[in-house]
């Protein structure tokens, strides 16, 4: 057990949910392997969906509250879990179908789609290009992968090449732009903060357009082999054609509302969940978020200008009925995304609901936000 995180006793319905490994394997024969918990002693009617793009949520805290209250719930990790290097929402799509298709084939009568964090724009961009549910929960959801990196990476980077290269006019932890040493708060100036977010759209357009240049030349070099074949010149043209070039992107934790409270305020503490805990550390450190992605993968999953999996785009075709559920202490997330997702969606039916003081990994609140979830759903779906 990992303190904070399930299982955890505060969050362990008094009966044991059944717990079945299920293999689904998508139409293009990817294995999606995940645990259906079932409800104790009942047949159920309706199926709960949870997966991300990149976690296996398989074990996730929803599960068994979720089952102790009637329904099936199918936690799975997709094919690119613990490593979205080539991440494609695209063939994440895939996945979802298929979960889903494998519920309906097992009886579900409904199937609802749950997005935690940043499951949120998968499954939001799986209804909207799919219909795959019949109701969906957007459970501490961030408005996107890409669109939270928008808001996280380093604009300061005057050379991709270089991890250390800095304009110090553009360095939220250069002392002369408000910053203090963790754990003081910073003050960001608001014409500092305005320059500070276009220089980090700036460099995600820079990087789209390495990335576009990339995926281009390959698309053109595979139409030249074809043209090409039987030729002295068609072996090379298959090795451009087949190669993919990868992106390094240094310094991708630089928000100023993780060491700024005073930046749209809410219950969060400072730093942020991917930092332990100063995110200038985690900022230059090891690991970090699309450190290293395809061109294709940044396109599609980190890029806050490319990527389908922007739920301000996605949400207004997602028409089935909606919770949106914000925790007020959220790190990642502020409350004016959360509350543009549920503003943004299609649905007659939609809910907002804050749940004051939570974190974005609910520790402590699991169960009164499940609670609140099944209350939601019991009028909507069969029980």
């Amino acid at each position: 057990m990992l303190p904070g995180f399930w299982p955890h006793p505060d969050d362990e319905p008094a009966a044991e949910a059944g717990r079945e490994p299920v293999v689904v394997v998508t139409p293009d024969e990817m294995p999606l392997r995940g645990l259906l918990w079932t409800p104790p002693g009942k047949r159920w009617r309706t199926a709960v969906v949870l997966a991300h793009p990149r976690a296996d949520f398989s074990v996730h805290y929803a599960a068994p509250l979720l089952a102790a209250a009637g329904y099936a719930v199918f936690g799975f990790a997709t094919r690119y879990v613990n490593n979205d290097i080539d991440c494609l929402h695209e063939l994440l799509l895939v996945d979802v179908a298929a979960a889903v298709g494998e519920l309906r084939g097992q009886g579900a009568e409904a199937v609802v789609l749950l997005g935690n964090s940043g499951g949120g724009s998968l499954m939001a961009l799986a209804q909207a290009e799919r219909s795959l549910g019949d109701a969906f929960v957007a459970l501490a959801a961030h408005p996107g992968e890409g669109a939270f990196m928008l808001n996280a990476i380093d604009p300061s980077v005057t050379d991709e090449a270089d991890p250390f290269s800095a304009d110090p006019d553009l360095d939220m932890y250069d002392p002369a732009n408000g910053w203090r040493p963790w754990p003081q708060p910073s003050r960001y100036e608001q014409a500092w903060l305005d320059r500070y977010r276009q220089a980090q759209r700036d460099r995600v357009a820079r990087l789209d357009t390495v990335a576009r240049e990339a995926v281009e030349e390959r698309a053109e070099a595979k139409a030249a082999a074809g043209r090409a074949r039987g030729t002295a010149a068609w072996n090379h043209l298959r090795r451009r054609a087949v190669h993919a070039r990868y992106l390094t992107v240094y310094r991708t934790l630089a928000n100023p509302a993780y060491l700024d409270p005073d930046i749209e305020p809410d219950d969060r503490r400072l730093g942020s969940i991917f930092a332990f805990p100063d995110p200038l550390d985690a900022n230059y450190g090891y690991g970090g978020l699309a450190r290293v992605m395809t061109a294709r993968g940044w396109l599609s999953t980190w890029s806050g200008l490319s990527s389908p999996a922007a739920m301000a785009h996605t949400m207004p075709a997602v028409r089935i009925p909606t919770l949106v559920v914000h925790p007020t202490a959220d790190t990642e997330i502020r409350l004016s995304e959360a509350r543009a997702v549920h503003a943004a969606s299609g649905s007659d039916d939609a809910t907002y609901v804050e749940l004051p003081g939570a974190p974005h990994y609910l520790d402590g609140h699991r169960r009164a936000a499940l609670e609140l979830v099944v209350d939601w759903l019991r009028p909507r779906v069969p029980s």
